[in-house]
């Protein structure tokens, strides 16, 4: 099996089946994100215990990149510290939208994303997840959170 087919065996299982999908009550930050180019839309819930995401869930409806995108990055960011889920945006963003990106290595399943990059409309459906979270981790005070756009 090629790497190609590979990542996209991963793109399709997270769009069928979401990982950290639904809803989570008594979140800590709830964040809305939308991207008008082609209307996907998500809202991002997640827990904060001592600065670090003890849950995460999204819910919405997308395009196959976007869902499996915000699938791989609610597991990928589960448990992690604030700082490492923000370091984390940064390499899936230069991964996204940098054609000198350093290799996918050490990402795992985040590195299915890596194809994206090769069509650029639909970097903006694999990103807005980690836009989204990214907002809702930087906002000083969590319970008041702006919606995000991808535009």
């Amino acid at each position: 099996m090629e790497l190609n087919d590979l990542y996209r065996d991963v793109i399709l299982d997270h769009n069928r089946r979401p990982r950290n999908f639904g809803n989570l009550d008594a979140a800590d930050a709830s964040v809305e994100g939308f991207n008008p180019m082609c209307g996907d839309h998500l809202t991002l819930r997640l827990k904060l215990h001592d600065d670090n995401i003890s849950d995460i869930r999204f819910e919405g409806e997308g395009c196959a990149i976007s869902t499996a995108s915000a699938s791989l990055m609610t597991e990928a960011v589960k448990g992690k510290s604030r700082e490492a889920a923000l370091a984390l945006f940064d390499r899936v963003h230069q991964l996204l939208t940098d054609d000198a990106a350093p290799p996918a290595e050490g990402l795992g399943k985040l590195a299915a994303l890596s194809g994206v990059r090769e069509y650029p409309a639909r970097v903006k459906c694999a990103s807005l997840c980690w836009h989204t979270l990214a907002s809702a981790l930087k906002a000083a005070d969590l319970n008041s959170l702006p919606a995000v756009s991808t535009e």
